[in-house]
């Protein structure tokens, strides 16, 4: 008897599972089962479908020869039997079958099975709010909401994004390039919390704001107003006009089905599942957002529902139901967005992830432009990386700004799935010519600053807390080293100038027993200040990372 694989999802991980369980094994016979009208489309480009970047919601559908992934053409050219507008309602493991309701007909039948692979996705967090239910409230999870946001987004009206994930800055984005008035609102002190670290998001919420988003942090929503459809957003003691509402503060895992039918659910609320996508059921694999994942670097269950991850999860599940063998290693949480001019994204842990899973951290910020200064069309980006103080351990890499952040991040994810130090990521042999990057990448410049830290030659303090010894009056002085001209065109309040060149002559001019924190546009000539005047036997300096270019703050022109 050939064997039968059931699937249940027809999104990203059910159907690489399942066209991957048919090409493992050609004789099975294997079937989805997916609730809704559409299969295999591409979640992730509805943002850009909103904003008329994807101008056909067909093409979030479509193979990229242009044919529609639909039923007849996974029955023709994969081989699967896809059956739409069917639920499953149980799980009945002891005699191995589900139990399913067709939407259309309101039939209930029973499909045996024997590998079962739950690819049950995830579902937009609608939170418990008064009014949340008022027409043009819409979460963006389903081609069908794309449509209706997209219908509904008309220009010089106003929107409100509930939420400053990823999905709220690529939403805002959209609807601010069709023209409507943006507001976004965030209950927590930062955008990105769980991507980046404030001094990183804080470089994109300066992009926000300049390009006329109103954003708002630490403002938890607390419901709408409006007749039959929104009018109102309120926030603490605010009322936010908005025509348009998108409630993106996260997703949840689809494990209602899982968890009546006594499969484990793990620490982190999603199904558990082994490296080889198995359930606590051996016969049962799940993969995509309704699983977790363990994170590399900390060894811990997490759950980071993203397109690239559901796939890979997809392919481990699909070749091991098959009765093949295969195992996923596990993911670095690696994410990336675009806000207008701006390239954000993260792999490994942030700053406060890894202090939270107990390491003694060391951090560089260290910003420059993505390739050679000279080339045309140079463009500026910062780099946070995280090292463990103790091994050197590359930990995580951020970045944010204009210029080319995926490739950095990239070459980062691949170092820190190999638990490479500061010291060997310094001497990767990364690619090299004008157009692509400076003869020092800016990978390789930022673990060659971690390497100095590490070693106690450089002595960082972020921007961070230069504002805080600014803020509460700290007796220091902050010394801008840049030439004049730089000085006199943008600089930080209360600033001494004493140029770079000039710091030897000068430096008997400056307390000895006072702390100087020096900087310049990237701390560069920051740090050779740091090496000036420890020659000098000055006993308390130090440089600013990221200079000026990574400050978040408001500057002073002129």
């Amino acid at each position: 008897m050939k064997l039968r694989v059931v699937v249940i999802g027809a999104n990203a991980a059910g159907a690489k599972a399942a066209s991957k369980a048919k090409r493992v094994n050609p004789q099975a016979e294997v079937i989805v089962i997916d609730r809704g009208d559409f299969i295999s489309y591409g979640a992730c480009g509805i943002p850009y479908y909103i904003s008329d970047t994807v101008a056909h919601l067909d093409e979030l559908m479509s193979t990229p020869v242009g044919v529609i992934r639909d039923g007849n053409f996974f029955k023709k050219v994969k081989g699967v039997e896809v059956r739409t507008n069917t639920e499953v309602t149980g799980i009945d493991r002891e005699r191995k079958i589900v139990q399913l309701h067709d939407l259309a007909s309101g039939g209930r039948s029973e499909l045996g099975y024997d590998r079962l692979v739950l690819a049950t996705g995830s579902s937009p967090i609608v939170p418990r709010l008064d009014n949340v239910t008022l027409g043009n409230i819409f979460t963006v999870k389903s081609l069908e909401q794309a449509k209706a946001v997209k219908e509904s987004a008309a220009a010089d009206a106003t929107a409100c994004i509930v939420g400053g994930g990823l999905i709220g800055l690529e939403t805002a984005e959209a609807l601010r390039q069709k023209g409507m008035k943006v507001t976004l609102v965030e209950m927590r002190d930062q955008l990105l919390p769980g991507v980046l670290d404030r001094e990183i998001a804080f470089l994109v919420e300066r992009e926000l704001k300049q390009q006329g988003i109103t954003v708002l942090t630490g403002s938890p929503v607390s419901g709408f107003a409006g007749g039959e459809t929104v009018e109102k957003v309120l926030a603490g003691e605010q009322e936010i006009p908005a025509s348009l509402v998108i409630l993106a503060p996260g997703v949840t895992p689809n494990v209602a089905v899982a968890r009546e039918a006594g499969i484990a659910i793990g620490a982190t609320g999603a199904i558990a599942v082994d490296a080889m996508q198995r359930t606590s059921d051996p016969d049962i694999y799940a993969c995509g957002d309704c699983c977790e994942a363990t994170h590399i670097v900390s060894g811990k269950p997490s759950y980071i529902p993203l397109g690239s991850t559901a796939n890979k999860q997809g392919r481990v599940a699909g070749i091991n139901a098959a009765g093949g063998e295969a195992t996923f290693a596990g993911v670095a949480g690696t994410s990336i967005l675009r806000a207008f001019r701006i390239n954000a994204g993260k792999t490994g842990l942030t700053e406060s992830e890894a202090r939270a899973c107990g390491y003694d951290v060391e951090t560089v910020i260290s910003p420059a432009p993505d390739r050679a200064h000279f080339f045309p069309g140079a463009k500026p980006i910062v780099l946070k990386m995280v090292a463990d103080r103790t091994t050197g351990r590359v930990l995580g890499l951020q970045a944010a700004g204009e210029g080319a952040v995926d490739k950095r991040l990239d070459a980062a994810a691949t170092a820190i799935t190999f638990r490479a130090t500061a010291e060997q990521v310094s001497q990767l042999d990364l690619a090299y010519a004008p157009p692509y990057a400076a003869a020092m990448d800016n990978l390789i410049v930022a673990a060659d600053i971690m390497k100095n830290k590490l070693a106690g030659h450089a002595r960082g303090i972020s921007a961070q807390e230069v504002k805080r010894k600014l803020d509460d009056g700290h007796d220091f002085i902050l010394l801008d080293v840049r030439s004049p001209a730089e000085h006199a065109e943008v600089g930080i309040e209360g600033a001494k100038l004493v140029p770079l060149g000039m710091l030897r002559e000068k430096a008997a001019e400056l307390p000895k027993d006072k702390e100087i924190i020096a900087f310049c546009k990237i701390s560069l000539r920051g740090y050779e200040a740091q090496k000036i005047l420890d020659a000098a036997g000055f006993a308390d300096a130090k440089f600013m990372d990221g200079g000026i270019l990574a400050w978040p703050y408001a500057l002073r022109r002129g």
